[in-house]
């Protein structure tokens, strides 16, 4: 029985069609495949030779979700256009940056060649494609119609995209500014510090209360910082393995965040605007309501949202109708409800879930947009009365005395 060899990535150069000299890497099993597939496209190979990979981060630069979304994109458009599905995947393959993403789309190529559906050759890599995505390909297969059923997965994962490329920029410049005012506070104390409270001891009076503060803060800094840093690092590194190995420590992150005054109102829209989209899509693609909520279900979010999910799936299950079932949790606006309604009164719950969608990835936008113009000044002004009442603690027994004198 044949077995899929490993991959490797080859350098080459040679002569095309019109005599010209060329060169570029192939992914192949071998040299021997390597020349034989450049034959095949018109090319007379010189020099075929094994890529060598670099010291350090031979691997490459790990896969995002953003490049699955654009590696579905183009398998759309391609597909869309009347491209053969193996020979998207060899130009997608080509077009390629990344050393892993590539070995990725070569290695369900040679599944989906060897005649192996696209569903099951994505379900061998699940942290790239997860339930949702394989199961609405699994539905695009059966039905004749993948290129739409791609089309539809690659605006969900785009839209999807784009929301967290939203929050993650408005949250990027404020933590970048805590950051420096953290280290710029630090080495105040640490440096500045005790060189004005050298000086100070000269003057031989009594310092005011709020230097005396300063500078034993300072004292208290030179003689621990490293520990301090230390714990820092160790509090973090412990703060992200808690998230991702203790199920009620990331539920309890979960409900905290929908509580914070101004961010939970963003965090509970930007969950709405999934659970629409999710929904949205997958009913659209003819999976039945129940896998549906499911799948939808997983890609929540937000713990408190997916148990929410999972109780109106079973409810719909036991003959309730969405409606009542989304209104029984208490979690989801009114908007949606009336929409869910009208759909289903209708026949078109996609479309009103699509809009319900489109509605709150604006709320999210107008919100995170709002929320960093106020930031800014929020975050100035933490700066100057950390920077500035550490000026003033050190300036203010100069002050003292030049009124005595």
């Amino acid at each position: 029985m044949a077995t899929n060899a490993a991959k490797n990535v080859f350098v080459w150069n040679g002569v095309d069609r019109n005599g010209r000299t060329t060169q570029g890497e192939i992914t192949a099993q071998s040299s021997g495949v390597a020349r034989a597939q450049l034959r095949t496209q018109g090319i007379k190979p010189k020099t075929v030779k094994k890529k060598a990979k670099p010291l350090f981060g031979g691997s490459g630069k790990p896969i995002k979700a953003a490049d699955i979304a654009i590696f579905t994109r183009q398998l759309a458009t391609m597909m869309k256009a009347g491209v053969p599905l193996v020979q998207s995947f060899d130009i997608v393959a080509e077009g390629l940056d990344k050393p892993r993403m590539r070995e990725l789309v070569v290695s369900i190529k040679n599944d989906v060649a060897s005649g192996s559906g696209l569903a099951p050759s994505l379900a061998k890599y699940p942290r790239q494609f997860d339930d949702l995505f394989c199961s609405l390909v699994a539905s695009g297969e059966a039905s004749g119609t993948l290129e739409v059923m791609l089309s539809r997965v690659a605006t969900y994962k785009e839209k999807t995209e784009q929301l967290k490329a939203k929050i993650k920029k408005a949250m990027t410049y404020p933590t970048a500014v805590v950051i420096v005012a953290i280290v710029v506070t630090a080495i105040l104390l640490i440096k500045v510090v005790p060189q004005f409270a050298d000086t100070f001891r000269s003057f031989g009076s009594d310092l005011p209360a709020f230097t005396l503060m300063v500078v034993g803060l300072s004292n208290f800094m030179q003689e621990w910082w490293f520990i301090i840093l230390i714990g820092m690092i160790a509090a973090g590194f412990g703060f992200k393995e808690a998230k991702h190995r203790s199920v009620a420590f990331s539920e309890a992150l979960d409900r905290l965040a929908l509580r914070l005054p101004v961010v939970g109102g963003i965090v509970h829209d930007a969950v709405v605007a999934r659970f629409s989209r999710t929904l949205a899509t997958t009913f659209a693609a003819g999976v039945p309501l129940v896998d549906a909520l499911n799948s939808t279900a997983g890609a929540a979010g937000n713990s408190v949202y997916s148990k929410a999910i999972l109780q109106i799936r079973d409810d719909v299950t036991t003959g309730t109708t969405l409606y009542q079932a989304i209104r029984a949790t208490g979690l989801f606006p009114n908007m949606l409800l009336q929409m869910v309604s009208i759909g289903e009164e209708s026949g078109a719950l996609d479309d009103m879930l699509d809009k319900v969608a489109q509605h709150y990835e604006e709320a999210v936008d107008n919100a995170v947009d709002s929320l960093s113009s106020l930031m800014e000044p929020i975050i100035m002004s933490v700066l100057g009365v950390l920077v500035g009442g550490l000026m003033i603690a050190m300036y203010l027994p100069i002050f003292m005395l030049g009124s005595v004198i």
